[in-house]
């Protein structure tokens, strides 16, 4: 998706998994279609995801071929590329972190109310949609 590097978010991306990796011998790109290139060897704590995308670059803290082998994680991760089009590249980066913040608030978890997540599809990403906390007034 060439939007994804005229808006900065995919060579963004790229110096996200050369940075990570670095220890590591570098990061090992594989082609995944339409596209999107999986960076294995992620190293960093954050974020806990095993697998996110920045751009058209989807990096992963094991093997490459771990995401390739699975359809929906691999699917889910591109419908995460096609958002970083449509909200403007590294603009996601911030929309994305309020969203889960909202949802962590909601449900005590970061995906199942954040509408990147949802619009993903949560059971394609692995997640389990939580119900909505009780609210504090409703308690008895």
């Amino acid at each position: 998706m060439a939007v994804n590097t005229v808006n900065l978010s995919t060579p963004l991306g790229l110096l996200l998994a050369v940075a990570a990796t670095r220890r590591s011998g570098g990061p090992r790109l594989r082609g995944a279609g339409d596209g999107l290139l999986v960076a294995g060897g992620y190293r960093p704590p954050v974020p806990v995801a095993s697998a996110f995308t920045v751009g058209n670059v989807i990096l992963v803290r094991g093997d490459a071929s771990e995401l390739l082998s699975s359809a929906r994680l691999l699917r889910h991760e591109a419908r995460h590329s096609t958002q970083y089009a449509w909200c403007l590249g590294i603009v996601m980066i911030p929309l994305y972190l309020a969203c889960a913040g909202a949802s962590m608030a909601l449900c005590g978890d970061w995906a199942s109310f954040n509408p990147f997540e949802r619009l993903a599809g949560l059971a394609d990403g692995g997640y389990r949609r939580r119900p909505l906390r009780p609210l504090p007034w409703r308690r008895r």
